[in-house]
C-alpha cells in the first residue's frame, strides 16, 4: 500500500511540474513575443523619425511664408498637409504608447517581474521620452511662428497708418475678427489692399495655430507627466550603462589579483611539500 502511494505520489508530482517541452514551448512563445514587441519599437521609432522630420519641413515653409510679401496659396497648402501628416502619426504614436503602457502595467498588476518586463518598461521610457521631445520641439515652432506672424501683423498696421501696442495687438487678435484690424484704414490703393490682405492672412494663420496648439496641449499633457515619472527609471538605467564598463573593469582586476594568490599559494604549499620530503629522506638515511 505504501509503495503504491509513493508510486501514485510521483506521478502527480510529474503530472503538475513543466516538462522539458513545456519549457521551451513557453520560450518560444516569450521570444517570439519579445520578437514581434521590437518590431512594434522599431515601427514607433520611424513615424517619431518621420514626425521630426515633417517638423523641420514646417519649419522651413513658416520662413518661406515670411519671406514672401505676396500669399502663396501652393506653399500654405503644403503647410496645411504637412500639419495634418503630423497629427495623424503623433495620435497613432500614442496609441501605440499606450496600449504598451497598458501591457506593462497589466503585466506588473499580475505579479510578473522578469527581464523582458524591464526591457519593455525601458524601451517604452525612452521612446516615450523621445516622442514628448519631438512635440515640444513642433510646439516651440508654433508657438514662434505665431509671434512671427504677429510681429508681421504689426508692421503692417504701423505702414497702414494704425499704430496699435502689443497689448491692443493681442485683443484685435483674440477677437477672431479681421475686420477690426481694416477699421479706420483708407483702402484706396492697390498697396493699401495688398497690406490688409497679408494682415488677414497672417491672423487666420494665428487663429490655426492656436487651435493646433490647444489640441497638442490636450492630447500629450498626460504624455508629458508620464515622461516626467519615467525620468528617474530612465537616469537609473543610463547611470547603470554607463558604469557597467567599470564595475566590469573593477571585477577583472579582482579576479586577477585572487588568481596571483592561489598561484602564489600554491607555489608555497609546494615549497613546503618540497622541503617536508627531503627531511623525511634525510631522516630515513639515519
Amino acid at each position: 500500500c505504501f509503495i503504491l502511494n509513493f508510486f501514485f505520489h510521483l506521478k502527480a508530482r510529474s503530472e503538475d511540474e513543466p516538462t522539458d517541452d513545456d519549457l521551451e514551448g513557453l520560450e518560444n512563445v516569450q521570444g517570439q513575443y519579445m520578437e514581434e514587441f521590437f518590431e512594434q519599437v522599431e515601427e514607433i521609432r520611424g513615424s517619431v523619425d518621420l514626425i521630426a522630420s515633417n517638423v523641420e519641413e514646417v519649419k522651413k515653409k513658416h520662413s518661406a511664408i515670411l519671406s514672401n510679401p505676396v500669399n502663396d496659396p501652393k506653399t500654405k497648402e503644403e503647410l496645411d498637409e504637412l500639419m495634418a501628416n503630423i497629427k495623424k502619426t503623433a495620435n497613432k504614436v500614442r496609441g501605440k504608447l499606450k496600449l504598451i503602457e497598458n501591457s506593462i502595467e497589466h503585466d506588473e498588476g499580475g505579479g510578473l517581474s522578469s527581464a523582458d518586463l524591464r526591457i519593455r518598461k525601458t524601451q517604452h521610457a525612452s521612446l516615450s521620452r523621445k516622442f514628448v521631445e519631438v512635440m515640444t520641439d513642433y510646439n516651440k515652432t508654433q508657438t514662434d511662428y505665431r509671434e512671427r506672424c504677429k510681429g508681421r501683423i504689426q508692421r503692417q498696421l504701423d505702414i497702414a497708418g494704425k499704430k496699435v501696442d502689443d497689448e491692443d495687438l493681442e485683443e484685435m487678435i483674440e477677437s477672431g475678427n479681421p475686420g477690426v484690424f481694416t477699421q479706420g484704414i483708407i483702402t484706396d490703393t492697390q498697396q493699401a489692399r495688398q497690406t490688409l490682405a497679408d494682415i488677414e492672412a497672417r491672423h487666420n494663420d494665428i487663429m490655426k495655430l492656436e487651435s493646433s496648439i490647444r489640441e497638442l496641449h490636450d492630447m500629450f499633457m498626460d504624455m508629458a507627466m508620464l515622461v516626467e515619472s519615467q525620468g528617474e527609471m530612465v537616469d537609473r538605467i543610463e547611470y547603470n550603462v554607463e558604469h557597467a564598463k567599470e564595475f566590469v573593469d573593477r571585477a577583472v582586476a579582482d579576479t586577477k589579483k585572487a588568481v596571483q594568490y592561489q598561484s602564489k599559494a600554491r607555489r608555497v604549499s609546494h615549497i613546503v611539500f618540497y622541503f617536508f620530503y627531503v627531511n623525511s629522506l634525510w631522516w630515513r638515511s639515519w
